[in-house]
């Protein structure tokens, strides 16, 4: 099973409601789709190593500089998928999400032609309220949100 670690940056509005920052993942699979198609920044890392420095370079790396500061809550583990899990650390903090710049990467498109392009990992970046971030993120992250209301209810 892969093994990934993402840092879920969130903050309170003046109303009281939580935000997330979510990224829309790149390329051109996802170009039209904007329901389940929206992640927590991640990565995957390897055995041995250190899931929250994982999930703060891959942050990084995605949105094209560092989280803010702040202290990093463990939430848990979800299975994304059946071959994929995902260590989540939240972080209070703000970030201006119009001007991020992600990491490149190179996928085979369309599928099994042979053909190579070079994608963003991600395309763009949104701060969303609880119920929004229900509708875009992709299934398997979902359940996040409830580990976040209960995290931050304490």
């Amino acid at each position: 099973m892969k093994t990934s670690a993402a840092l879920l940056l969130h903050r309170i509005r003046e109303d009281g409601e939580p935000e997330l920052l979510l990224a829309h993942m790149g390329g051109p699979f996802w170009a039209k789709k904007d329901a389940a198609g929206w992640t927590i920044p991640k990565g995957e890392f390897e055995p041995g190593a250190d899931p929250r420095e994982a999930a703060i370079r891959e942050f990084t790396e995605e949105m094209g500089r560092p989280p803010p500061e702040g202290d990093d809550v463990l939430l848990g583990t979800l299975r994304q998928s059946s071959a994929k899990s995902v260590t989540i650390f939240a972080r209070a903090g703000n970030f201006d999400a119009d001007h991020i710049a992600s990491n490149m990467t190179e996928i085979e498109w369309p599928p099994r032609s042979g053909r190579r392009l070079e994608i963003p990992e991600v395309d763009r970046a949104r701060w969303c309220t609880l119920d929004e971030a229900a509708r875009l993120l992709i299934r398997g992250q979902v359940p996040v949100i409830d580990l976040l209301r209960q995290e931050l209810s304490r």
